[in-house]
């Protein structure tokens, strides 16, 4: 085994013959003495990461857009437009697939009518693009953050779908260009999706999984929340921020993602979050996971129904009780 890959390496260095300093190939790896295997090596232990299927870059190597870019370029033909989940990394948002979290996607992108991409880690094909729906970004081709949203919003898992709606507003795309935009869609596939969930989209989101659970509670019919809400100390000072709340209810919703909440001490502090919330401000939290929001047998829906009824009651419970004299 060579030195930079002896298990007690932190990060590949210049004894390592891959470029620390732009993306590559498989092939480039292969031509430069690094076999497949050893890369799968590299990349189970996060020496390397994967910036789309076939293309690679040391677990250090920047995660600008440009740095994006020039990988596409490594794999994608200079007469290609850059679209869906592959457009969205390029204007700095990512989409991964559920069902495949440690696996990048396939680069997705469309040459003009009669051309396809030979290349097995480029998913191509044909789509009825104007002028309007194509920038350039740092050398290529690739639908506007309104086009990209809009297919997103009518192409992908609804739950991902909302979540790629609310992450390009808060990249800047407004909302009211994006609910005229629907109107073109007309007969398109997907269209029926992309005039439910526009309406509800939100720039506040702050993740993927905090957009699917506000779906869910839109599917359980609740009144319309507030993303992000701070809760103040009695100074006025803000102390904790809910995912989803109905502050006249005192209501809200939390998603405890795997790696912020799995340790000793993360649940301790949710301990302490949950309590200091129910004792000193009187709101009720339902707080769910990746099972509760994603999988076939998500329980999101009855459990909002039934917190928001258990907030309720809440209001009506006396705050201390009188003293006896």
């Amino acid at each position: 085994m060579t030195n930079w890959m002896l298990p007690g390496t932190v990060l590949l260095g210049h004894d390592c013959p891959l470029p620390l300093d732009q993306p590559f190939t498989l092939a480039v790896a292969n031509a430069l003495g690094v076999s497949r295997r050893t890369m799968r090596t590299l990349v189970d232990r996060g020496l390397v990461r994967r910036l789309g299927q076939g293309v690679y870059a040391v677990a250090q190597a920047p995660n600008t857009i440009e740095f994006r870019a020039a990988a596409l370029k490594l794999v994608v033909s200079p007469h290609a437009v850059i679209t869906d989940r592959t457009a969205a990394w390029l204007h700095g948002i990512d989409l991964l697939r559920r069902s495949r979290e440690s696996m990048m996607p396939p680069i997705q992108a469309f040459l003009t009518p009669g051309n396809r991409s030979s290349r097995p880690e480029v998913e191509s094909g044909e789509r009825l693009l104007s002028k309007r729906d194509v920038m350039e970004l740092h050398g290529l081709a690739v639908t506007t953050p309104l086009r990209t949203a809009c297919d997103l919003g009518r192409l992908l898992w609804r739950y991902d779908a909302l979540a790629a709606l609310d992450q390009f507003l808060r990249l800047g795309v407004g909302h009211d260009e994006l609910l005229a935009e629907i109107t073109r869609f007309k007969g398109y596939r997907g269209v029926i999706q992309l005039r439910y969930l526009a309406p509800i989209a939100d720039p506040r989101a702050e993740s993927v999984a905090e957009s699917a659970l506000r779906l869910h509670w839109y599917d359980a019919c609740l009144p319309t929340p507030e993303p992000q809400w701070w809760i103040f100390n009695d100074l006025g000072v803000g102390v904790y921020r809910l995912d989803i709340a109905l502050p006249e209810a005192r209501f809200g919703a939390e998603y405890n993602g795997e790696v912020f909440h799995s340790s000793d001490e993360d649940r301790a502090a949710d301990e302490v979050r949950l309590s200091w919330l129910d004792e000193q401000k009187s709101w009720h939290i339902e707080v769910f996971e990746k099972s509760d929001v994603y999988s076939q047998q998500a329980s999101a829906v009855p459990r909002l129904q039934q917190g928001l009824v258990i907030a309720r009651r809440k209001l009506a419970l006396p705050t201390s009780y009188p003293t006896l004299l």
